[in-house]
């Protein structure tokens, strides 16, 4: 029973249940003669399928991810840059409004983590990406001194809307603040980007990313290849195309 749940339970939600209609609307169409369109839906299932896989996913990821691992003996510097990741500005928290997504929130424990063994200050890199919205600095800042990091320790730079203006206005902060050995703290799979952007803007960081949210060295089995989200393939897609871009457009 157990493994039955398991095989029919990720059918009946998405990307599941859209997958399931493909291939039922193949089935009809192949009893219908409907041979081309039975292909069709055949590979618009498989197309909607792959995605939403963990190996696919963590293939992906590994591409990303090769030149950096987080090992916090091997941190120093004078100084933590974090970036911002997500806040939903809107809800409301015990301390104020907003509160960081659940990827944020990850990175907001490492810097914090980080900081609490250096002592050093912690720079928040992130500002209102759309208009009439609440700036992400402010809102990682107050979960950051929350989490004992002194305000005194805190600085904001609420300008940045991307990866191009964390770095541009970071720097301008070290500068001011003469800190010359800054630590990047952000996902490990927008590490490689983050370091890219980082260096071409004149601001050599050492990385030390925070972890994908499965294990990438897990054994696959049959479970494996059911169907789940289209979250980590999609970031991990976003990663590549960024990255592309970024090549081209600022350097």
């Amino acid at each position: 029973m157990f493994v039955f749940k398991k095989l029919i339970t990720p059918f009946l939600l998405p990307p599941g249940i859209f997958i399931l209609a493909a291939l039922v609307a193949a089935v009809l169409c192949w009893r219908r003669k409907q041979r081309l369109s039975a292909l069709f839906m055949v590979l618009a299932a498989v197309a909607l399928w792959l995605p939403a896989l963990k190996p696919v996913a963590h293939l992906l990821h590994r591409g990303l991810v090769a030149e950096y691992t987080a090992l916090s003996t091997e941190a120093s510097g004078d100084v933590i840059v974090l970036l911002g990741g997500g806040i939903n500005d809107k809800a409301r928290d015990m301390t104020g409004m907003g509160v960081p997504t659940s990827e944020m929130m990850v990175r907001i424990v490492t810097a914090v983590r980080l900081q609490k063994r250096l002592g050093v200050p912690v720079i928040v890199s992130g500002g209102a990406v759309y208009d009439q919205a609440r700036s992400e600095a402010v809102v990682i800042r107050r979960f950051l001194m929350d989490l004992g990091v002194p305000d005194r320790l805190v600085f904001m730079e609420e300008k940045s809307r991307d990866t191009y203006d964390n770095a541009v206005f970071s720097r301008q902060i070290c500068l001011a603040h003469g800190f010359q050995r800054p630590i990047l703290v952000t996902s490990d799979y927008h590490m490689k980007r983050a370091v890219m952007t980082f260096q071409r803007a004149g601001l050599p960081v050492s990385p030390f990313p925070t972890p994908f949210p499965s294990d990438l060295r897990e054994r696959y089995g049959w479970w494996t290849f059911l169907p789940e989200s289209y979250e980590h393939t999609a970031a991990c897609l976003k990663e590549y195309i960024g990255w592309v871009y970024y090549r081209f457009a600022f350097f």
